[in-house]
């Protein structure tokens, strides 16, 4: 009979679940799993299936379990059913009687640990106390002697079964032929092969992947620097990028390529290419991933993307700020840290003082003087574009020094000792705006003593 179903299973189409817990929020290290499993579901044409496993009544909240929907909504990680553990309470119940029917799971009276002295009445399983042998798609082969395991627990009570013998019941009844999981579930496969093995169950195909590590390799967790995905998303990283770092964390499909989309990291992704060792979170290596994705999205997202920290900014000038800001970020969100430095001038004009508009070796003449000149070569100039505004400022800054020239120039629009250079503030501000401002600072030198 058992022969019967592992063909019966083996004939399916591939079937892989994410399952996890709702007793926190998921970092990205979590979602790397997620990933995983989805590429290889659609690489091979198969079911990619959402379990929310809430077995842990006390610690498992809502909130949890709609990030974790939220999350993946965001990354667009599609799924083809979605499942919550605690309403299959009644297949776990049956099959949970099936065992100690059949002899396979017993009740133990035991004293709680809590020190209570309350008799509490578990389910143990009946360890046959045998070699399990399975192979690991990335690791071989595992054989694992299950005696020292004991009779090991799979319920508090009939009504509540615990981890293992819940995963084992739905990954059957859900028709799971594959799991993905963290390394650190090699210790429960034996556990659960067995509670397979006690139910006629055909044994899925697992794929045990490596820890990802924090950059000193421990573990990676919430207090070493991963956030939660939708943390990433509100600071203005893509979900592109995402995925595809994700998927670059203890995977690689050689050669020098990195950027990929998701549907090009499906056509090409392959489970044999995993590799063993732990797999370091490199949060250097998310920034550049994102600001390649970032660049390769279109002028209309990146406006209404830049639009969303810049929302007191005028649309015109946020149009045409944009190829400055997007190569000087690596997310949006980093807009935040610079554009008090380096774009608040845009909208605010700046507080300057006579003495900083006169570069170094010259004086305050030569400074009006110049400064007179650039307001007549910017009145024949069309600052449709930054190339023609400096086509036509960069002869006469040669000829009358650049410095002397092009320092109280940007100084002037900037009140900035470093900024974007003054032809992209001049394109940006457009023609009114910066001949005022140079105007003004033009009056203002004429009125400082020096």
């Amino acid at each position: 009979m058992l022969n019967k179903l592992k063909n019966i299973f083996n004939d399916k189409k591939i079937v892989v679940r994410f399952a996890p817990s709702p007793t926190g929020l998921l970092h990205l290290g979590n979602y790397r799993t997620a990933v995983f499993a989805y590429l290889y579901a659609r690489k091979n044409g198969g079911k990619f299936i959402l379990r929310i496993e809430d077995t842990d009544r006390e610690r498992s909240k809502k909130e949890y379990e709609e990030n974790i929907i939220e999350s993946l909504k965001w990354l667009n990680i599609d799924y083809d059913n979605f499942y919550r553990q605690s309403e299959n309470l009644t297949s776990h119940t049956k099959h949970l009687k099936k065992l100690i029917e059949e002899g396979k799971a017993f009740i133990s009276k035991e004293e709680a640990k809590d020190g209570s002295g309350i008799m509490r009445e578990l389910v143990r399983f009946k360890n046959p106390n045998k070699d399990v042998i399975f192979n690991d798609i990335i690791r071989g082969e595992i054989k694992t002697n299950t005696t020292d395991l004991g009779d090991f627990v799979i319920a508090k009570s009939i009504t509540e079964p615990l981890f293992h013998l819940a995963v084992v019941v739905d990954d059957y009844e859900e028709g799971v032929t594959h799991i993905l999981r963290g390394e650190d579930h090699i210790p429960n496969t034996p556990r659960q092969i067995l509670i397979q093995e006690a139910l006629g169950f055909p044994h899925p195909t697992y794929a045990h992947l490596p820890l990802v590590l924090s950059e000193d390799r421990t573990k990676l967790s919430k207090r070493k620097g991963a956030l939660p995905v939708t943390a990433y998303r509100d600071i203005g990283y893509l979900p592109e990028a995402l995925i595809n770092f994700m998927a670059f964390i203890g995977w690689n499909p050689g050669g020098e390529k990195e950027i990929f989309s998701k549907e090009e990291l499906v056509k090409i992704f392959d489970l044999s290419d995993i590799q063993k060792g732990g797999a370091i979170f490199n949060e250097e290596k998310l920034k550049w991933m994102n600001k390649e994705h970032l660049k390769k999205e279109s002028k209309d997202k990146q406006f209404s993307n830049i639009k969303k920290f810049l929302s007191e900014y005028d649309d015109g000038i946020i149009k045409r700020a944009q190829d400055t800001i997007i190569e000087r970020i690596s997310y949006y969100g980093e807009i935040d840290l610079i554009k008090e430095n380096e774009f608040e001038f845009l909208i605010k004009r700046p507080k300057i003082t006579g003495d900083k508009l006169v570069w170094k070796t010259s004086n305050k003449e030569k400074t009006i003087a110049n400064l007179i000149g650039v307001l007549d070569v910017l009145s024949k100039t069309s600052l449709e574009s930054i190339d023609s505004i400096k086509n036509n400022l960069m002869p006469y800054a040669e000829k009358n020094g650049k410095g002397d020239v092009l320092w109280p120039l940007r100084f002037a629009l900037s009140g900035q000792d470093k900024s974007m250079d003054p032809f992209t503030i001049c394109y940006i501000l457009q023609s009114v705006e910066a001949k005022e401002r140079i105007e003004n600072a033009i009056k203002l030198l004429n009125q400082t003593t020096m």
